[in-house]
């Protein structure tokens, strides 16, 4: 695939999440979290599973020994992380939710570094602690001392579990060998199953209107099933390193969805989400090797998704899959 191509694909599956955050703050006046995490997984357990096996031709019995790990990757980055961000948002707003998500990379990077020993660059520790800084800004508004004395937001805090819940899930994913489309569709499914008892408990709300319908189907179609396939095409042209660097632009997208559709934006948002940006791309950048042989040699070891060892400069990046928004 053209570089090119590959970069348009990166690029409209970050238009994709970010539409997440904005139509989930859209409609979160007609429904609740809980009911949204359960419309969107139910409903793209499905497609997911037409559009793995049209990809990806997984081996399912594989796949399905992986079970456990499955139903444990659905509580922490489907149901859980689903649950709290969506919470987030409708507390906080879909801008702020989006930059402080934004810090994900930077804490995967980090909780990869201390949990399983991969190497860390300075550079990349550099990243981390701007990208905190940035998320520290948006957490106060600016204003720390005004912050601690008042407390911070209820709605921030949840935003910053769904970011701890997407980082233990990434962290674990990479103990998988099932494809990335095939382990979406697994959990998603086991994600609906597991959801039954609470729905059970809390009742179900539907959208009660056109608009909330098809913020829903929205959710489901796009985010959830297109943004997966665009971005595994992409990454796997390119490599998940570089394709990393892409996820900046979740944050910019949302900004500028909200702002056509007339959302209201914390200034703080603004400012703490460049010095996120910074942060982020300092820490999943993928430098150019100083010096590049002219055709690579027979015995190149090829890393995962098809990234040689000379896109993945010592330090640069983590080498697994780049875990991705939902």
């Amino acid at each position: 695939m053209p570089r090119r191509r590959a970069f348009v694909l990166l690029s409209l599956a970050n238009l994709f999440w970010a539409g997440n955050f904005v139509f989930a703050g859209v409609i979160a006046e007609q429904v609740d979290p809980v009911s949204l995490t359960f419309w969107r997984w139910s409903l793209a357990a499905l497609p997911l599973l037409v559009v793995a096996w049209i990809a990806e031709r997984p081996d399912w019995r594989a796949a399905a020994r992986e079970w456990r790990w499955h139903l444990v990757q659905s509580v922490f980055g489907l149901t859980g992380y689903a649950l709290l961000l969506y919470a987030g948002i409708g507390m906080t707003g879909s801008v702020t939710a989006s930059v402080i998500s934004a810090i994900n990379p930077a804490t995967i990077a980090l909780a990869a570094a201390v949990l399983l020993g991969e190497r860390m660059s300075r550079t990349q520790g550099l990243g981390i602690v701007i990208a905190f800084v940035g998320v520290a800004v948006v957490l106060t508004g600016g204003d720390p001392l005004a912050a601690f004395a008042e407390g911070f937001g209820v709605g921030d805090l949840f935003v910053l579990g769904a970011v701890i819940a997407w980082t233990v899930y990434s962290i674990i994913a990479r103990r998988l060998t099932t494809p990335p489309i095939t382990a979406t569709a697994l959990q998603a499914a086991f994600a609906t199953v597991s959801m039954l008892p609470v729905i059970a408990v809390t009742g179900l709300t539907a959208p009660s209107d056109l608009g909330g319908t098809l913020a829903v189907a929205y959710i489901v179609l796009l985010p959830s099933v297109a943004g997966y396939a665009l971005w595994n095409a992409g990454s796997a042209s390119v490599g998940p390193a570089r394709a990393g660097v892409f996820l900046n632009l979740l944050p910019v997208f949302t900004v500028v969805i909200a702002l056509l559709l007339g959302r209201p934006i914390d200034p703080a948002a603004i400012v703490g989400g460049a010095v996120v940006l910074v942060g982020v791309y300092l820490t999943v950048r993928v430098p150019r090797a100083k010096v590049a042989p002219a055709e690579p040699a027979s015995g190149d070891l090829v890393g995962p998704a098809g990234l040689s060892q000379d896109d993945d400069v010592a330090g640069s990046a983590p080498t697994g899959p780049v875990p991705l928004p939902r």
